[in-house]
């Protein structure tokens, strides 16, 4: 089967790559062509772009680079019609990849066409904000597969929409690197881990405020920031000079394995750090704070806005945002979680996330029900 994947993110370019890999294991005649960066590339196929020519967040970025957005899809969808997949697969990005859907969905209609099917891994966030995307999604998607536990309610009872629900790839990757991986014991110096986003406005935003929040603890904690993958080091050297604060890069998983506790920008970081047991305070600074207050209230539809709590279905973790996101809020938020009972508290929540996650391998669920579909 020929294989057209699009991930415009680091964390879709390292789904996307477990999810080929399993592929292959099930379809040795697996081809794969894809947007995606160098995890993918690893597993093998032609990358014709790299995410990084696609990752742009917030207004002002999108809009100073709209040509070079618009060109990426124009090249794309020639480039699909051209090749001819058996199937497309969409790797969350929906900005980028629902019009990808859409113009894959009407070139197979006026070719009276049943190829290339159009499958859609790790759903768009659609309950949050955007819900009537789901018009789009059930005209041009074949199949949905999702990975939030949560989601199933959402496009079945309320849309009326069928999906899949295969397992979470986070759960899947914590749980393979723990069993794999020879954790050392923890160290007599304590460590905070500072995990500030995976693109440069969400660290800019996000950072300063976290180095100035755990300047009181450098002195009796190693405090150290996990460098986000497709973020140049020298990108990080500014916010963190006199600091006190520590960088690693490509050691996430290592960094949260032996932290006490995390202060993280909401996203995947906050599902990785709660199945890895670290307390922590979830971070998300907002322009016009007051305002956006207000926004949420009317436009956001989900009480939360971290995977954890979400998942839970109820606050699990302490969330910052808005008029909320303080230095000073921040640091009581933390003090609460270094020691004594918020700390427990916060824990015994996140066995309740494991539970609600399951124990499915995602990638391997994924690639059967789509091999069997395309068969």
């Amino acid at each position: 089967m020929r294989y057209y994947l699009i991930a415009g993110e680091a964390s879709g370019d390292l789904h996307a790559s477990h999810l080929m890999r399993s592929l292959k294991e099930i379809d040795k005649e697996a081809d794969f062509r894809f947007f995606g960066g160098d995890l993918m590339s690893e597993v093998g196929g032609t990358r014709v772009r790299h995410y990084r020519e696609l990752a742009y967040m917030g207004l002002i970025p999108v809009l100073m680079h709209l040509p070079t957005i618009l060109k990426n899809m124009r090249f794309c969808k020639q480039d699909i019609q051209s090749w001819q997949p058996d199937c497309v697969i969409l790797v969350d990005y929906p900005g980028f990849n629902l019009d990808i859907a859409k113009y894959v969905h009407s070139q197979r209609q006026k070719a009276n066409g049943q190829k290339p099917k159009i499958f859609y891994y790790i759903s768009p966030k659609i309950w949050a904000w955007k819900e009537y995307r789901i018009k789009n999604i059930r005209r041009d998607v074949d199949e949905l597969f999702s990975i939030l536990p949560f989601e199933v309610d959402f496009f079945e009872k309320k849309h009326h929409y069928p999906i899949h629900y295969v397992g979470n790839p986070t759960a899947d990757e914590v749980r393979e690197f723990s069993s794999s991986t020879l954790i050392p014991p923890p160290s007599s110096e304590k460590v905070i881990a500072l995990l500030a986003g995976s693109r440069k406005q969400e660290i800019k935003d996000n950072l300063p405020a976290m180095i100035e929040a755990v300047k009181p603890y450098v002195k009796d904690y190693r405090v150290v920031l996990a460098g986000a993958p497709g973020i140049e080091p020298a990108y990080y050297e500014p916010f963190m000079a006199g600091s006190g604060v520590e960088v690693v890069h490509g050691k996430t998983y290592d960094l949260l394995s032996q932290a006490h506790a995390a202060l993280v920008t909401s996203g995947t970081a906050t599902l990785e750090a709660a199945l890895f047991n670290v307390p922590q305070v979830v971070c998300y600074k907002l322009p016009l704070p007051k305002i956006a207050r207000v926004v949420r209230r009317h436009l956001i539809k989900v009480p939360y806005i971290s995977l954890v709590n979400l998942i839970a279905d109820r606050e699990v973790v302490t969330e910052l945002l808005a008029d909320t996101f303080t230095v000073g809020h921040i640091r009581h938020e933390l003090e609460k979680i270094l020691d004594g009972p918020g700390r427990e508290q916060m824990l015994n929540g996140y066995a309740e996330v494991w539970r609600r996650l399951g124990d499915q391998k995602a990638p391997d669920n994924a690639a059967r029900i789509m091999f069997k579909l395309l068969k």
